[in-house]
């Protein structure tokens, strides 16, 4: 207990964790991942551990022996199945993208088609306005004709205020 009270304060070098952890650098940069430290740089620039940090990273660490990494024939298992989904993914997307190219494959020649028929339909009713132009003047000529008996027509005479 005086010995932790001791260390509490202290800063530990990373060749004094890799004393006390009895593991090299690459393990201890591994084991800060897990535990989220990052290490500290003291004015002169090197790294240093306060002792709290180096208790979680020896919790992290026994954690990490009881409940070791898998193993080889477990990940190539794992590595298997992602590999499968992962060409299965690629099979459906290329499935997918070759169903919806045929569909619209024929969409340019409607949209062609489509442009096509709303240029002829503007045409025709232009006509249409044209043609009703055309037979309210006509109505007016027939309208300006007034029966004289036998058959006969006369025009009136259309005056200028009309």
């Amino acid at each position: 207990m005086i010995l932790e009270q001791e260390l509490e304060g202290k800063t530990l070098s990373p060749q004094e964790v890799r004393r006390i952890l009895k593991t090299d650098n690459k393990e201890i940069v591994e084991l800060c991942k897990r535990a989220s430290i990052l290490p500290r740089k003291n004015s002169k620039g090197q790294t240093y551990f306060s002792y709290d940090e180096v208790k979680n990273l020896r919790k992290v660490q026994a954690m990490k022996m009881n409940f070791p990494v898998e193993s080889t024939k477990e990940t190539s298992a794992v590595m298997s199945i992602l590999n499968s989904l992962r060409d299965m993914e690629n099979n459906l997307s290329n499935k997918i993208s070759k169903v919806i190219d045929e569909k619209l494959e024929g969409m340019d020649e409607v949209v062609v088609e489509l442009i096509r028929c709303k240029t002829d339909n503007e045409t025709l009713r232009q006509k249409i306005i044209d043609l009703n132009k055309e037979i309210y003047q006509l109505k007016n000529d027939l309208n300006s004709y007034k029966s004289v008996g036998l058959g006969f027509y006369k025009k009136r005479e259309k005056h200028v205020w009309e």
